[in-house]
């Protein structure tokens, strides 16, 4: 790991590239970069990360509605089901304690 001028951390850097952007955008960045204690450079591999896993996580959305599978009626389910079996071990009193 190495630190930067501004005490962020770089953390598993291992490609160099050069890179062209518009003066308004890295002048933003390097706003946001000084924020957040970190180099422009960690900064940018943060920003392009989480834009990539947010594609990532988008596209498996979409394969998932596709599917027609329901993870909110498939949770409400299993909270049914957890209640259901409170009520049977502990009674109607402990059930009300599980969920408080």
């Amino acid at each position: 790991m190495t630190r930067s001028h501004t005490g962020g951390t770089v953390d598993r850097m291992t490609a160099k590239v050069t890179l062209s952007f518009s003066d308004d955008t890295i002048a933003e960045a390097r706003r946001y970069a000084q924020r957040d204690g970190v180099s422009l450079s960690a900064w940018i591999n943060q920003a392009a990360r989480e834009k990539a896993l947010r594609e990532l996580f988008g596209a498996h959305a979409d394969a998932v509605r596709r599917a027609g599978f329901d993870y909110e009626a498939a949770a409400l389910a299993d909270e049914q089901e957890i209640a259901m079996t409170d009520r049977e071990l502990f009674g109607q009193r402990g059930a009300g304690a599980a969920q408080g």
